[in-house]
This record gives structure tokens, sequence and C-alpha cells, in this order.
């Protein structure tokens, strides 16, 4: 897969790519303000299946902050996320604190150039696609990428943190 940068210059999480070297291809689509599902919409909008596409959440690990990266189609599981953080418990990141920490709006959250590294673990379901979709760093705008690649700029693990609701 060739790098393929976005027209309008890139995003923190684009430029951390291209920093590092990694392929990745930008698949932009129009965002609709209305949508309830910021993946779900991006799935249905790029014609991937939802379960190649991957939503980046925040969790509160009275540490400090993690990352899960888990398929839209699914939920984050607390206490699985919790166990490979070698945490006892986590919650939800508060909305504004994620913001605030990774420079992403909500929705737009990319797992990648984020102002602070942060303990990251990708749902192992991942592995099983030679690629998968995560944010590019705002609203419209994934980046298609190998999960092992996602993991080595992230210094992600993976895990089986996700469940079906």
């Amino acid at each position: 897969m060739a790098k393929k940068r976005h027209p309008t210059g890139g995003t923190p999480a684009t430029v951390a790519l291209d920093r590092a070297g990694v392929a990745y291809a930008v698949r932009a689509y129009e965002h609709d303000p209305a949508a309830q599902s910021y993946g779900l919409e991006a799935a249905q909008a790029l014609g991937v299946e939802p379960a190649r596409v991957f939503k980046t959440l925040l969790v509160d690990t009275e540490q400090g902050l993690g990352v899960g990266i888990v398929p839209v189609d699914a939920l984050l599981d607390l206490k699985a996320i919790a166990a490979s953080l070698s945490m006892k418990k986590v919650t939800m990141a508060d909305p504004k604190v994620a913001e605030r920490t990774t420079g992403y709006v909500v929705g737009g959250i990319s797992p990648v150039g984020q102002k602070k590294a942060l303990p990251t673990v990708l749902d192992e379901s991942a592995t099983t696609f030679e690629t998968i979709l995560v944010s590019g760093g705002k609203r419209g705008l994934d980046i298609e990428i190998a999960p092992k690649d996602l993991l080595r700029v992230t210094g992600g693990r993976t895990a089986s943190i996700a469940r079906r609701g």
C-alpha cells in the first residue's frame, strides 16, 4: 500500500505516519453531522465491513489515560482493557479530557499522532485483516493501515478487548 497524502496537507496522524515511514492510505468521505455513530458512518460511506473499521476510545485508569481500539460494531470491554493495562478498574474518559489530551475532537480521535503517547491496546480481531481503518484525525477522514504497522507506530499491543453488544 502506497502512502497517500491528504489534499489539505494532513493531520498530526498522517504527519506521524509519514515521519515513521509507515505505508497507509487516506480514505476520506463526506461526514454527516447528524450521524449517530461516527464509526458506522465511516464503514457505510467507505463501503467497508464494520468489523474492519476501528474506533479509538480513551479510558481513565486513575493513573492516566489509556487507548482502546475496537471494531465500530462492537463495544469496549472495560474489564478486559483494565486487565490488559494491568489495572483493577477503568472507566471511560471524559470526552473533554480525551480531546485535550489527544489534540483531536471526539469522532475524529486517531490512535496515531496524539499529543502524548498513551498505553494502547488494539483488539486482537484486527490481526485477522491485512489492513484496518482507523480515524485519521478528523471526522470524515480514515486511515487504512496494516495492524502490525499501527501497533509499531503507537507502541501498542493486542488483546481481546471488544465485546459484541
